[in-house]
């Protein structure tokens, strides 16, 4: 057997975190690369079952093309949304699914 190993280290984020996942970059939607996709942070999802809640909640509003959530369970997921649909009708539907759209 090799007793060699290599591994890439990768940096390990400060205990506030890091300027794309801390709490103050969570908290306002923000625009990604001009694509006409927003990002949210939702609070709440623990799980699949609570990701697909979700997308599905937001998918079904006017104008969105698409939704797809990053599960961060017990902290705050990220909500990334494809299309021109209105930020109220937004949280109405995350909140109507019974998570927090995170607020700024």
């Amino acid at each position: 057997m090799c007793e060699t190993e290599i591994r890439t280290q990768l940096p390990l984020a400060a205990a506030s975190g890091c300027s794309c996942c801390s709490a103050e970059a969570a908290l306002a939607p923000t625009a990604a690369n001009g694509t006409g996709t927003v990002e949210f942070a939702v609070d709440g999802l623990t799980c699949g079952h609570c990701v697909q809640t979700v997308e599905k909640a937001v998918s079904a509003l006017d104008g969105v093309e698409s939704a797809s959530v990053d599960l961060v369970p017990g902290g705050r997921s990220r909500l990334r949304v494809r299309g021109m649909a209105d930020a109220a009708a937004m949280r109405e539907a995350v909140t109507a699914a019974g998570y927090t759209l995170a607020s700024s």
